[in-house]
């Protein structure tokens, strides 16, 4: 990547490292939504974002038991206290992933179905959404940018031609961010898609 304009100005460089952080922040936070969609295939990321009431504190699925996949569809998990077997169970139930987990005392086993056209067209619908969710994410972080670009112009800080520097390489960060978000959400939907 070239050397940064904005980086390079004393009175824009800490607000460029807190934009450019905020915008990967917002992608990496886009990729674990990606993780964690369901495909045809079982994952135990699939159960990231799910919570178990544990001792009246909301805790990930993975901090209270090992999870696994023995095979292509089927998720286990083996909760390292047993008594809370049947608060993993509710969890997966009440989320919106439309599993049906059963418990035989011991472990949790989540059979994963496999996915209808139609469900696949559904997830698919959530992709675009939660990649919308992002894009506005990041285009919320660049008119931040442009205007702490343009105040620090108004003060004199910067001069017209950093402060048009600045802004056009805001609208090429935006647009990197954005276009690595749409491929990644593009080689998703092709898998969720496969049969």
């Amino acid at each position: 990547m070239a050397i940064s304009v904005m980086a390079g100005i004393p009175a824009l460089k800490e607000n460029f490292q807190q934009l450019k952080s905020r915008m990967e922040k917002a992608v990496h936070d886009f990729q674990a939504n990606l993780a964690s969609t369901r495909t045809g295939r079982a994952s135990i990321q699939m159960l990231d974002q799910i919570k178990v009431d544990y001792y009246g504190t909301p805790t990930p699925l993975s901090q209270v038991g090992q999870l696994s996949t023995p095979d292509a569809n089927m998720i286990v998990i083996q909760p390292w206290d047993a008594s809370i077997i049947g608060e993993i169970e509710k969890a997966i139930r009440t989320s919106d992933l439309g599993f049906n987990p059963q418990n035989d005392g011991k472990v949790v086993r989540v059979p994963v179905p496999p996915m209808t056209e139609e469900r696949r067209r559904d997830v698919v619908k959530h992709l675009n959404r939660v990649l919308e969710e992002h894009r506005t994410a990041i285009r919320n972080i660049r008119r931040d940018g442009n205007e702490a670009i343009k105040k620090a112009a108004k003060e004199k800080k910067i001069s017209g031609d950093e402060e048009k520097r600045a802004l056009e390489e805001m609208q090429k960060l935006t647009d990197d961010e954005i276009r690595r978000m749409e491929e990644m959400s593009q080689r998703k939907e092709a898998e969720v898609m496969h049969v």
